[in-house]
């Protein structure tokens, strides 16, 4: 294979369908010398003269018409495969995806990314896998391609893009006696909580600003889902921490304040592999996500 050239092929192709060294020429953007030297070529590697004088024209061979019709599938075989990805119709691909995500991004919005594909690309599934870290590997292998949720700091390879800007509030159920009157830091700590922590971590973002004051919590709990959080607030007086996003899965049974301390924000972002970027498919997915997301944060 060390001695295969493509261009052969190529000028091969357009020998044959010109029937014609000068025509050839120019139809490859090559000087007629050139076209003959690789003329020279073929004829040497095929073993047959390919084209043969007739006056002053030129005949293919019989072993040149028989395989002109190969060699014409062949060029165009090799041309699409070497050229950069075409336009699709969205509406005509049949394809499956799969998004790594936590429960609760797939509680909020699994349902409204689903509506959103269906509706332009009938063709096309999508299946959320469990999110139990945030282990890059499977973006390498492919076993997943898209991760939505917070970046892992190893990942210097990958592509990401940012979604939306997040932060935490506290969540506690409807008429819980700390949000009668302004909530202190200290009234806070002095509740009992739940956290989130897939884990364990009986710790959280909130400690640390807490722990600035002189000031410590108590957490009762420790449950491995922000889904989880809201539910054991709405059934006890533990008070929760949940990413402000999630908001629209609190209703009736609970409500959520500001918290009286600062906590850091954090970026939720899609991340891909770069063997991803230039596939048609890939990219209209990567979009209808990002438009979804953008859309909800102007409204």
């Amino acid at each position: 294979m060390h001695d295969l050239d493509l261009n052969l092929l190529v000028a091969l192709d357009a020998l044959l369908r010109e029937r014609s060294v000068s025509a050839a020429a120019r139809k490859l953007g090559l000087s007629t010398s050139a076209m003959s030297r690789t003329l020279s070529r073929l004829r040497k590697a095929l073993g047959d003269p390919i084209l043969v004088s007739a006056g002053r024209a030129m005949v293919a061979t019989p072993h040149a018409e028989a395989i002109a019709e190969e060699v014409r599938s062949l060029t165009s075989a090799v041309q699409a495969v070497l050229s950069p990805p075409r336009d699709i119709d969205i509406s005509e691909i049949k394809r499956d995806f799969t998004i790594r995500a936590n429960e609760a991004f797939v509680l909020l919005y699994a349902a409204r990314l689903s509506t959103a594909v269906s509706e332009a690309a009938p063709g096309i599934r999508l299946r959320f896998a469990p999110k139990p870290n945030k282990a890059i590997q499977p973006l390498r292998d492919a076993s997943i391609d898209l991760d939505i949720g917070v970046v892992a700091g190893d990942g210097a390879e990958l592509r990401g893009q940012t979604l939306f800007e997040d932060g935490f509030v506290g969540v506690a159920r409807t008429g819980h006696p700390l949000l009668t009157g302004r909530i202190t830091p200290e009234r806070y700590a002095a509740c009992r909580h739940v956290v989130s922590s897939r884990r364990g971590h009986f710790s959280g973002p909130v400690d640390d600003s807490l722990t600035a004051l002189g000031l410590s919590r108590k957490v009762n709990l420790v449950v491995a889902s922000y889904p989880a959080v809201i539910a054991v607030a709405a059934a006890t007086d533990l008070v929760g921490l949940i990413p402000r996003s999630y908001q629209v899965g609190v209703a009736g049974e609970t409500e959520t304040f500001e918290l009286p301390v600062a906590t850091p924000g954090f970026v939720i972002a899609q991340t891909w592999h770069p063997r991803m970027d230039a596939d048609p498919a890939h990219r209209w997915l990567r979009a209808l996500i990002f438009e979804a997301f953008r859309s909800k944060n102007d409204r």
